[in-house]
């Protein structure tokens, strides 16, 4: 125990905050009461409010779990809500809404086993798809080799393709990963490469434009290793992540598989935030605020090393944008700038 008192679920509010990018100043925070009843504590501090908001130019989209999809406009005030599901799970909810046309697209499968198509304009549901079974990754948009989109997300044993306008299943396909799926798919010219689990099969590429269960069809490759957690990147015909428990960093061949190197990061922690590449280099955040800079290249290089030591967790992947490295942990939001 921390030695603070604990809270009351009846007091539990979410909070969406607007800051001021260059100067970190609060503009708006708006509060959102959780739907009740809800579990007392979510396991090893993840948090309530995991996911990370959608935004276009109208509207800011948001996922509370069982306390629905909410939508705000730019200057904070309350559009509309949506139920996707009340069951919770003891490490709560994770994945992030994504915007595909005119739509949300939610993975509910911690509340309702439902991938879920809401009205951008008014939270309206235009279809649904169920069966998504211990999935807590963020779905992806997929242009197959006919250039027509596909919705990608991976559940237990499987990733599935649909169809986003509709939600028609297009193609399954056996992932032979015997765990629940955390880290979310990546793409490259129709190709999307999965990873997770921590024994046995733990990555795989599988190429998109099948119907039905293209397991025998299009399934290029397996490999034994991934990362439980923490999703990877793609960069010129590689994959790149790091092991979320073992502090290992991998280099994959893309087309084959092949391991290009596995490299332990010294006096590396736990990994849940999801790797970044930016300007040539690729950020692997630790749970305890430890920054490695790995050179984006098939040959390992260390470039630095960086230790926020704040006493807080860390488990939202950071984002760079215009210069900026931008990292939020469970008590502060950093943003450091290349001078």
């Amino acid at each position: 125990m921390d030695g603070r008192p604990p809270g009351r679920p009846e007091d539990l509010r979410r909070h969406l905050v607007c800051l001021d990018r260059k100067t970190g100043m609060l503009i708006w925070d708006k509060p959102v009461p959780a739907k009740l009843p809800e579990q007392d504590r979510v396991r090893d501090d993840h948090g309530y409010a995991s996911s990370t908001p959608a935004v276009d130019a109208e509207r800011v989209y948001c996922f509370f779990g069982k306390s629905g999809v909410w939508a705000f406009d730019h200057s904070g005030q309350r559009l509309w809500q949506a139920d996707v599901g009340d069951k919770v799970h003891s490490w709560g909810s994770a994945a992030s809404p994504v915007l595909v046309g005119d739509c949300v697209i939610v993975n509910a499968s911690v509340e309702s086993e439902t991938l879920y198509a809401l009205d951008k304009k008014t939270g309206q549901t235009r279809w649904k798809a169920t069966g998504i079974r211990e999935a807590w990754n963020t779905p992806v948009v997929v242009q197959n080799k006919d250039g027509q989109e596909e919705l990608i997300v991976a559940i237990q044993g499987k990733v599935l393709g649909f169809e986003p306008k509709t939600g028609q299943r297009l193609w399954s396909c056996n992932t032979d990963i015997g765990w629940y799926m955390v880290p979310s798919v990546v793409a490259s010219e129709g190709i999307v490469y999965v990873i997770g689990g921590r024994s046995g099969t733990a990555a795989l590429a599988v190429k998109t434009g099948g119907r039905g269960d293209v397991t025998r069809t299009h399934r290029l490759w397996t490999g034994t290793k991934g990362s439980n957690v923490s999703s990877p990147v793609y960069h010129d015909k590689h994959l790149y992540f790091v092991s979320d428990s073992q502090g290992i960093a991998y280099c994959l061949e893309a087309e084959t598989g092949k391991v290009v190197y596995d490299e332990r990061l010294p006096r590396a922690g736990q990994f849940y935030a999801s790797a970044l590449l930016a300007e040539g280099k690729i950020y692997y955040l630790t749970r305890s605020g430890q920054v490695y800079v790995v050179a984006a290249q098939p040959k390992f290089e260390l470039l630095a090393t960086n230790d926020l030591a704040d006493r807080s967790l860390f488990h939202a992947t950071p984002v760079a944008a215009d210069g900026r490295l931008f990292l939020r942990s469970d008590k502060y939001l950093y943003c450091i700038e290349k001078k």
